[in-house]
């Protein structure tokens, strides 16, 4: 019998989509847990893990593998664990009835024996229903300090993608898919600018281009240089 309530997950950025995700370097993985959200047959040992530096697209991939799902009337659950670790390890009570399970950065309950055991029995429960897991953190699975042997044996079976940091020309075309998608068009030599006088992470990039759009919108201007120059304070 199904339970009445699952975990407590967190809702879902409506921007984070395949169709908003450029994936540069990145396109095998991308494929790979587009993939999960279209078939029921399991990967390797059910779970994929992916990992790379901050602002790669880690979480970026995992909600737009749960709202693929859930567009296909599927059941996801997304659990980002450096933000619900307080919760407790009851966190992943009854996850085997998700159809995909997301754990993103993994990293910040690692180390903790009940959050380890409690890791391992999720992970079984999920395999034993066949249902789907997908991880996320900021390192491989080898470099990650797990204590429980069982689990690191466990995640020994994923199928591991290291997410890659997207080029300055990828970077640009990303904030242009962005951009267009909101309705802007960012020329070229426009972006350029951005890029040479913003931080390069595209966390940072793309909550910029939300406030350009924004002051865009407000002052009914297109995306130039005068303009950002304005709109930044540059």
């Amino acid at each position: 019998m199904k339970p009445t309530q699952l975990s407590l997950g967190m809702r879902l950025r409506d921007d984070a989509t395949f169709a908003n995700y450029y994936p540069g370097a990145n396109a095998v993985t991308l494929g790979y847990v587009e993939h999960a959200c279209e078939v029921e047959d399991q990967w390797m040992d059910g779970v994929l893990y992916i990992w790379g530096a901050s602002g790669v697209g880690r979480s970026h991939l995992l909600q737009a593998a749960c709202l693929r799902v859930e567009e296909r009337g599927g059941r996801a659950l997304y659990l980002p664990l450096a933000d619900l670790a307080e919760h407790g390890p009851q966190l992943l009570d009854n996850v085997e009835f998700c159809d995909l399970v997301c754990l993103d950065d993994i990293q910040a309950v690692l180390g903790q024996a009940h959050w380890e055991e409690a890791l391992f029995h999720a992970f079984n429960r999920m395999r034993d229903a066949g249902k789907q897991l997908l991880i996320a953190a900021d390192a491989s699975p080898r470099k990650l300090p797990i204590k429980l042997a069982d689990l690191q044996s466990r995640l020994s079976l994923a199928l591991v993608f290291q997410l890659h940091e997207l080029s300055d020309d990828d970077k640009l075309r990303a904030l242009q898919l962005r951009a267009s998608r909101r309705g802007l068009q960012l020329p070229d030599d426009v972006g350029r600018f951005l890029l040479a006088r913003s931080v390069r992470s595209m966390t940072v990039l793309f909550d910029t281009l939300e406030q350009l759009d924004t002051a865009s919108l407000q002052a009914q201007r297109k995306l130039t240089i005068p303009f950002l120059k304005e709109a930044l304070g540059l």
